[in-house]
């Protein structure tokens, strides 16, 4: 094919390419674009030809366009002794008034004489790189939790109706609200439901609305453009953005600013918000999650927080109990989070002592899992092998365990009658199906102390999944 035919099908040639491709007069005016650039912008050619090149808000032209009197080029592209742009990540503004994320590449075409004839740019799109390395910080943050429901350990009644509200909501697409207290795993029931939705291919985004102040949070959720405000050195995606499609996760709603709270509110009622700095609506479809551990009733009679954002969000409420009211969940944490250590760590740990467990059994818990799990991760670096014995305990734990067993393996005392005239083991069966597996209140039923249920449980080899089932 001779060059003059090349030239005849140039056009045809450069649609064929995969990448998005600009080519821009020296005076800035777009004069060609090809069919991946329409795609990756939304913008027709017939739209963007004859346009300043600068309609495409690329937040890398600060580093290129100049400014002041005196300036032979108006861009270093077109000054000879620039080198041009060799990959450089930045950000494209679309037609919709997104952003596009994109690897760029920049050029300048010179005649024979060395003068500029415009400058070419390509524009390789990675807005699907930057969803993968979402969701690899996603998979990485899951690696810890990888047991029971979606990571959530737990066989106590309680905690199985909370699964079973998890997969009702998560076949919703209201708005879902968890609330409990700190430690008990509200992150990883927000989880549970994006991983077992019908969102669960798109993005899931979480952040927690506690760690910031107000200019933060808002340009974190809704994003800002470049001179937004001071350190605004370039366009940002904000949170609701990058979860288009999927879920977003508001951990600690109760402790946004109530003017964040009018522009939550927006969202969830028009479904589209603006960028800090920027006028035009953006539209997503994004599915909210949030969660607190601050009574909102309370929030509410103060003013903290407004009531309709409250009923717009509390559309399906999921309470998670502390783990001190459901302490038969207590061993089957242990396990699963000593069967993780001894993994991570390489020692040969094989549980707890029957002395370890009764601290264990007798601590109210009030950081909740998560302090179930710092305990043991302390045991991890106190004990050397073996079972985990008392003295290998955080010291909080270590003190509170009983002086003496309340029995004795090695000699078993014989059945006791109890005042109603059941055995004590009938009597205890009993009281579990009454407080449906709570040995906190069978042990007020039975007049006797947690650890005591415990004991007799193991005494008579009373296995909870048993007694609730008959």
């Amino acid at each position: 094919m001779r060059p003059q035919e090349i030239n005849r099908q140039l056009e045809g040639i450069i649609n064929t390419m995969h990448d998005g491709l600009i080519v821009i007069s020296p005076d800035g005016a777009i004069v060609m674009v090809n069919q991946a650039f329409e795609t990756l912008t939304g913008y027709s050619s017939d739209e963007v030809i004859g346009q300043p090149c600068t309609l495409l808000g690329c937040d890398a032209c600060e580093m290129t366009i100049k400014s002041g009197q005196g300036q032979v080029w108006w861009c270093a592209l077109f000054d000879p002794a620039h080198e041009g742009i060799k990959r450089c990540r930045c950000n494209y503004r679309k037609k919709d008034g997104s952003y596009a994320p994109v690897l760029k590449n920049a050029t300048m075409l010179q005649d024979e004489d060395g003068a500029p004839l415009g400058a070419v740019e390509t524009l390789i799109d990675i807005s699907e790189l930057d969803r993968l390395d979402q969701e690899v910080a996603q998979l990485a943050a899951q690696l810890d939790s990888v047991d029971g429901f979606c990571g959530i350990v737990g066989n106590s009644p309680a905690m199985q109706r909370v699964f079973q509200v998890i997969k009702k909501a998560a076949a919703s697409d209201a708005p879902v609200i968890i609330t409990g207290e700190s430690g008990t795993g509200k992150e990883l029931v927000a989880r549970a439901i994006h991983q077992t939705g019908n969102r669960r291919e798109k993005p899931y985004v979480q952040l927690s609305c506690a760690a910031l102040n107000e200019s933060l949070l808002e340009s974190e959720l809704f994003g800002h453009t470049k001179g937004a405000f001071t350190g605004a050195y370039r366009h940002r995606i904000g949170r609701f953005e990058a979860a288009n499609g999927g879920d977003i996760f508001l951990d600690e709603i109760g402790d946004i600013p109530l003017s964040t709270q009018v522009k939550l509110l927006r969202v969830l009622e028009t479904k589209q918000f603006e960028r800090v700095g920027d006028h035009q609506p953006i539209l997503v479809d994004v599915r909210v999650i949030t969660a607190t551990n601050r009574n909102l009733q309370e929030l509410l009679a103060s003013g903290a927080f407004r009531e309709d954002l409250y009923f717009r969000i509390n559309v399906i409420p999921i309470h998670l109990p502390p783990l001190r009211e459901r302490m038969g969940d207590v061993p089957a944490l242990v396990n699963t989070f000593i069967g993780r250590l001894r993994q991570k760590t390489g020692k040969e740990i094989n549980g707890l002592s029957r002395q370890a467990m009764d601290c264990f059994m007798n601590h109210p818990w009030p950081g909740n899992v998560r302090e179930l799990k710092g305990a043991l991760e302390y045991s991890f670096v106190v004990a050397e092998g073996g079972p985990i014995q008392p003295d290998h305990l955080p010291p909080h734990l270590a003190g509170g365990h009983p002086a003496a067993p309340a029995w004795s393996p090695a000699a078993p005392a014989a059945p006791a009658a109890e005042p109603n005239g059941l055995s004590e083991k009938d009597a205890l069966v009993a009281a579990l199906k009454q407080t449906e597996g709570n040995q906190t209140q069978a042990a007020k039923l039975l007049g006797v102390n947690r650890v005591t249920v415990y004991n007799r449980m193991k005494k008579y080899g009373i296995e909870m999944k048993k007694v609730l089932q008959t």
